[in-house]
């Protein structure tokens, strides 16, 4: 396997403490709402009322049709027009993943439901590409074909037939990866949309017996596919990420006993990995594991988890330099692991790692084991950080490699779509051949241009061509921005004390209500003005928990409890908070007074809610502006 970058080592106590204000240097929020909607430029089919990438039309109304299939939907891979359903599942896969983890932080940017929108862009095909039990669609359209021609989405002339997989042409690793998408995604829906997750964790449920049953690579069958997308790592691994998924969706011990049983033969605790990403899933799987370990689920499986876990952590030590067999790394700090879409393996390999730092800290572990020294949580987090402050502009060359996320990112993506100009502007008809003579080869910016997409990237010394015929660096990819959406979640929420092993549950997204119009006769609750901290229903306590000198700067951390005493829920809170000089996190900033997180819509009789502040000062002054109880 190919060698991955190594960290800068950093004293770890003093990144522990300095990493809340490191998260000051990006807009993380801001790119966290760019990357989602990318996905929107990617999207095939019918377009929704609420599309926000206006340049983009319908296209693909007929695929599936000479199949008697209806295979209209979907995301076209990256900067061509075929779907291609391996990489589509994992990227669905990944975006649930991010949700599953900090949905809460999404929630609070006020990005949860355009991320839960484009899980179910995927999902709503998925089940289309699944008409029967043992049968799934897993490509439309053929790479050849597609790329003889440079049209956008909505003028494409090509091919548009529909491959599958069924008992007699089997293919276990897209039809295990399609049911860990589905399995996932239930996750993400279950509270908001249980009638839906349902009907996803049926369709994962048959396809990881249709997987598990008919065993062979998805390429044999779908041989189109082996050009683009070939199964090099087989489908063991597929087959292990499935039943790990399906066992967190549903925490039915079967799934625990398959990864406990097949762990030793499919390779879940033999392969030491130096990459993950849609063909090789490995260190995914070794990851999830670990975390059902830590949550105390292996019971007599527990040697096998273990082994398990050994090799997750072996592969973070590879990420930070500190393993047996580590990382290369460009100049500016990089992972680098090939010229052709290396940031696919550096958003995944750093969401990894931001959920394993979140793990072992939930925990309470302080160290993790490598060769050439121990490792803490903080060092984990901070490893990921560098990649995405890297991506983001962080690098030799100061460029972002998000589209449209800061002043100096690429102009010119290898990308159909965006660089022809938009079928709305100017509807005449682009030929297969005629685009790469007239939008191909322009030397100048794309006509639209493609928000939050996140390119190949630089190679292995930090160079970059901003050059549409420069596919190695300039093509994007679903599955570049996918695992990236948690990453930004996470960093963007703040230092908070995040426990990941608790049960799921992802907050219902906040939608934008038009109050109605006040009627005289409807009784209202009654607000009630409290200047004072100590007022009665409401208790707030503040301690500093730490402190460390930075630049020759004393800076405070401080952790306030906020503590519902009354009998009855706690709404409309207002929070004044003044002598503030740092950033805060754990409340909604709204106007001059800071009101509950918006994923929480009341405080229960009884219960706290914790929010943190770093400044260099005494503590701020904090009392209650406002509340109703209810």
């Amino acid at each position: 396997m190919e060698k991955f970058a190594r960290l800068v080592s950093m004293a770890p106590l003093f990144l522990l403490f300095c990493l809340p204000l490191a998260f000051a240097g990006h807009d993380y929020n801001q790119a966290l709402s760019k990357s989602i909607l990318f996905f929107e430029a990617q999207r095939s089919g019918y377009l929704p009322h609420n599309q926000r990438v206006t340049w983009r039309a319908n296209s693909g109304l007929n695929d599936g049709k000479a199949s008697g299939v209806d295979l209209v939907g979907g995301y076209y891979d990256a900067g061509d027009n075929v779907k291609f359903g391996l990489p589509m599942a994992f990227t669905i896969t990944m975006m649930s993943w991010s949700i599953i983890e900090y949905g809460k932080q999404m929630a609070a940017s006020g990005e949860l439901g355009h991320a839960m929108d484009a899980i179910k862009w995927g999902t709503d095909y998925l089940i289309k590409a699944h008409p029967e039990p043992n049968v799934l669609y897993g490509e439309v359209g053929d790479g050849n074909t597609d790329h003889y021609c440079w049209q956008r989405p909505e003028d494409m002339t090509t091919d548009r037939r529909a491959y599958k997989i069924d008992p007699s042409n089997p293919g276990s690793d897209l039809a295990g990866e399609t049911a860990a998408a589905m399995a996932a995604a239930s996750m993400v829906f279950r509270h908001s949309n249980p009638a839906y997750a349902s009907e996803l964790l049926r369709h994962a449920h048959q396809l990881f017996d249709f997987a598990d049953r008919y065993r062979g690579k998805y390429d044999s069958s779908i041989t189109v596919a082996q050009k683009y997308y070939r199964s090099v790592s087989g489908y063991n691994d597929e087959l292990l990420w499935a039943a790990a998924w399906l066992y967190q969706a549903t925490n039915n011990q079967y799934y625990l006993n398959y990864l406990g049983k097949n762990g030793d033969s499919m390779g879940g605790t033999g392969w030491g990995m130096t990459e993950f990403g849609w063909d090789v899933k490995y260190a995914g799987v070794q990851t999830l594991v670990a975390k059902f370990l830590m949550q105390g689920k292996a019971g007599h499986y527990a040697p096998v988890f273990e082994r398990y876990q050994q090799k997750a952590e072996y592969f973070m030590c590879s990420c930070l330099g500190k393993g047996t067999r580590n990382a290369q790394k460009t100049p500016g700090g990089l992972i680098f692991r090939q010229r052709w879409n290396n940031m696919q393996f550096v958003t995944s390999a750093s969401f990894l790692a931001t959920v394993y730092s979140d793990y072992l800290a939930s925990v309470g572990r302080r160290t993790m084991r490598c060769s050439s020294g121990n490792v803490g949580p903080s060092e984990l987090l901070s490893f990921a950080k560098s990649q995405v402050d890297y991506i983001l502009g962080d690098n030799p060359r100061a460029t972002s490699y998000m589209v449209g996320y800061g002043n100096n990112y690429p102009r010119q993506v290898h990308h159909r779509a965006s660089s022809i100009v938009s079928y709305k502007v100017d509807s005449r008809f682009v030929t297969c051949r005629g685009g790469y003579a007239t939008w191909f080869s322009r030397k100048a910016s794309d006509p639209n241009l493609l928000v939050g997409a996140i390119v190949g990237g630089p190679d292995a010394y930090d160079n970059f061509a901003d050059e549409r015929d420069n596919y190695e660096q300039t093509e994007p990819a679903t599955y570049n921005n996918a695992p990236l959406l948690g990453i930004l979640a996470r960093l963007g929420g703040g230092h908070g004390e995040y426990n990941q092993l608790l049960p799921v549950v992802v907050p219902a997204p906040q939608q934008k209500v038009t109050p109605a119009p006040q009627q005289k006769t409807t009784p209202q609750p009654k607000v009630t003005p409290a200047p004072a901290s100590t007022s009665a229903p409401i208790a707030i306590e503040q301690k500093m928990t730490t402190s460390w000198i930075a630049n020759g700067k004393t800076y405070y951390r401080y952790s306030t409890i906020v503590t519902n005493k009354s009998s009855k829920d706690l709404k409309n809170l207002k929070l004044s908070v003044s002598k503030l000089y740092g950033p805060l996190w754990g409340l909604t900033k709204s106007g001059d007074s800071y009101s509950l997180p918006s994923w929480l819509n009341s405080l229960a009789a009884g219960k706290s809610l914790e929010f943190v502040y770093i400044h260099s000062a005494s503590a701020a002054d904090v009392s209650v502006s406002s509340y109703t109880l209810a």
